[in-house]
């Protein structure tokens, strides 16, 4: 069945985010390789991704880990330069669908203080027909209730939807419900599969 609506990760498909890059300008690349080695900082952040307070999360790594507590903390109050760049091409892309009709959802884990933030940098992600947010939801990706969230949420069968994810995991999840699935990797070969997908035309 041809999908009618297109559903969008955030990170790394619309906006670029290197925690390592900027630990790397503000402390140093050796200090950032041990601080990540020392302080598992990505499960901190699902906590956020997974509806915790975003200070409260932040604040108790910090206080586990007290050798590293002002750094551990500079990812909650200087988290806006984490946020590199938006992917221009694929911007484009989803102003191209919203102008030739095409509903455009937002499915991305993201804590809702976090996506706040990155909203008031970014006005496109704010341009959607609906968001679900893991942060909102609780519930993450590749967890199957998040993707059924989004059918009972939107009204779209499964086999009516196409989503672009950089994960492989979350894409598998989402083709397992039925799903067109394209695994991103750059706005060319998304391009490619909306044009193939009869989303959009040349």
């Amino acid at each position: 069945m041809r999908p009618e609506a297109v559903v969008f990760d955030l990170g790394m498909v619309l906006i670029g985010w290197s925690p390592e890059a900027f630990y790397d300008r503000v402390i140093g690349a050796e200090a950032r390789a041990r601080l990540f080695a020392e302080v598992d900082l990505y499960a901190m952040n699902l906590r956020i991704d997974n509806g915790d307070g975003f200070y409260r999360a932040v604040s108790e790594c910090a206080a586990e880990h007290p050798g590293w507590a002002a750094e551990i903390m500079l990812w909650h109050d200087r988290w806006a330069e984490m946020l590199t760049r938006p992917i221009d091409g694929t911007v484009t892309l989803l102003r191209r669908l919203r102008a030739a009709g095409v509903p455009t959802l937002a499915l991305t884990n993201f804590g809702r203080e976090t996506l706040d933030i990155a909203q008031g940098m970014f006005d496109f992600l704010s341009e959607f027909d609906a968001m679900y947010v893991s942060g909102e939801l609780h519930l993450l990706k590749p967890d199957p209730a998040i993707y059924a969230a989004v059918e009972q949420g939107s009204g779209y069968a499964p086999d009516r939807l196409f989503f672009a994810d950089d994960k492989a995991e979350n894409c598998a999840a989402a083709t397992a419900r039925g799903w067109h699935a394209h695994h991103f990797t750059g706005p060319d070969g998304l391009h490619r599969a909306l044009l193939a997908h009869g989303l959009l035309k040349e």
